[in-house]
Formats: structure tokens, C-alpha cells, sequence
């Protein structure tokens, strides 16, 4: 049976925007590639202290034009991908399903009764980058080395970036968010079959939504990180494809 390249995303009737939706009892989210408009969203929730105590990378305080920097960057970066699988159908049509570096799909959404939608969140997937390899030399060989592999290489190791905003903590969303792109799109799409996933020592929500998505905690590292001034220890956990299925 012959399939969209689209495939497992759904599509939107009313705006032809590709999402994908939660199970019940999260039917009401939805994953949507980013928009433009996200650029006013993401402020307050990067500016929550429930959001920016455990993430390293956005800058605080997280100004609009922080926002303005981001925001066009990710939505090229799904924009390419689905000009990719677009271009593929064409020349393509019926044809295998083609593997993709990215998944087009991230910002995290909570469909209202009047059928708009809020943001929540964003959950995206990026190749590793080995913090848990404490030598800097050897952390940037192994980093570019990954990056060297081709599209659709299982070899590749992956990592995953998210953060839900602190009003929709506690729902199961995100751990149902994360196994439900890594199952219907980063293993069949992107042939993800290795990650590692990294978090503050003392976030325990994020270490349940590894383990619950099969991530098998493996250690703490010091790795010498200092975060707004303040010393941070990181979790390590290893997720396998092969291991997660069999358990």
C-alpha cells in the first residue's frame, strides 16, 4: 500500500497544516510545525522560572527579539522538509517513503472548543552532542563525526530538546508527545536508532519522560557546566532501538 510521503502526519482540512495529535485523554494537543506568530508565544514560557531553571540554551531573560532570531530558523528548517517530501511525491509518486533529517512537526499545541490553538511547547529532535564525553577534544570528534553520517544513517546518535509550559505540567503530555514522534516519525522516518538524553540533576519530570519513552538512566557527569552563574550536574541516559524493543 502506497502512502503520502507525508505519511503518518495528519493534515489539516481547513489550513492544509501536517499535525499530529495525542491520544486520549490528550486528544486536545497537537504537534504543528512552527509558525511565525510563535515568536510572542515562546516569551512568557521561556521566562518562566518552571521552564528556564532546567534549560541551558535559551538566554534569560528571553527577549522578543530572541524570539525573532529563533522562530524563523525552525520554521525554515521544517519548511525544508516538507518542501523535501513535497518535491519527492512529485517526482516520486507511489514510491517508498523517503528518510528525512528532521521532523517537520515540534510546536506543542492545546486545541480550544472553538477549534483555535494555543502554544504550549516545543519538543524537537537534533543530533547529539555528546555531553556526557568530558575530554573537549575528544567531545568535538565524536560530535563531528556524527555530523559527517548521512540522511537515514542508523548510526547517527540523536538527542532531543523540549519544554511545556508550567500551566500543563503533571498531564502526561510530554511524555506522550516524545513517544508518539519518536514512534510515528523519528524511527520510521528519520531511522533513529540511538539517543541520549541529558538533564539538570534535580529535574525528575524530564528523567520520567526518558524513562517512560525507554531511556535507561546510565550516571551523573560533572562536565564542568555553569548555568546563570550556578554550577549544574547532568543526568545521562542511553536509549536503544533494539533494547527498547525487546523490553
Amino acid at each position: 500500500m502506497s502512502h503520502s510521503q507525508l505519511y503518518p502526519l495528519e493534515i489539516n482540512s481547513a489550513t492544509g497544516e501536517p499535525f499530529f495529535r495525542l491520544p486520549s485523554p490528550n486528544d486536545n494537543i497537537i504537534i504543528t510545525p512552527p509558525r511565525a506568530k510563535d515568536e510572542q508565544a515562546v516569551v512568557p514560557i521561556l521566562n518562566d522560572p518552571g521552564v528556564y531553571q532546567w534549560l541551558e540554551g535559551p538566554p534569560f531573560p528571553y527577549t522578543p527579539e530572541h524570539a525573532a532570531s529563533w522562530i524563523p530558523l525552525i520554521v525554515n528548517a521544517a519548511k525544508a522538509v516538507l518542501d523535501e517530501l513535497k518535491e519527492e511525491e512529485c517526482v516520486n509518486p507511489g514510491g517508498p517513503l523517503k528518510a528525512v533529517g528532521d521532523c517537520p512537526v515540534r510546536m506543542i499545541r492545546e486545541v480550544k472548543k472553538d477549534g483555535t490553538d494555543v502554544y504550549i511547547g516545543d519538543i524537537g529532535f537534533r543530533r547529539c552532542l555528546y555531553e556526557d564525553v568530558l575530554d573537549p577534544k575528544e567531545r568535538k570528534e565524536v560530535i563531528a563525526a556524527n555530523d559527517r553520517k548521512e540522511v537515514g544513517d542508523p548510526t547517527i546518535c540523536w538527542s532531543i530538546g523540549n519544554y511545556l509550559a508550567p500551566s500543563h505540567h503533571g498531564r502526561g503530555i510530554m511524555s506522550m508527545a516524545f513517544g508518539l514522534l519518536l514512534g510515528a516519525w523519528a524511527i520510521p522516518r528519520m531511522k533513529v536508532r540511538s539517543m541520549r538524553g541529558y538533564t539538570f540533576v534535580g529535574n525528575t519530570g524530564s528523567v520520567r519522560v526518558f524513562e517512560k519513552n525507554g531511556y535507561i538512566l546510565k550516571g551523573i557527569v560533572d562536565n564542568g557546566k555553569v548555568v546563570r552563574g550556578e554550577k549544574k550536574l547532568l543526568n545521562v541516559l542511553y536509549w536503544n532501538y533494539q533494547e527498547s524493543k525487546s523490553s
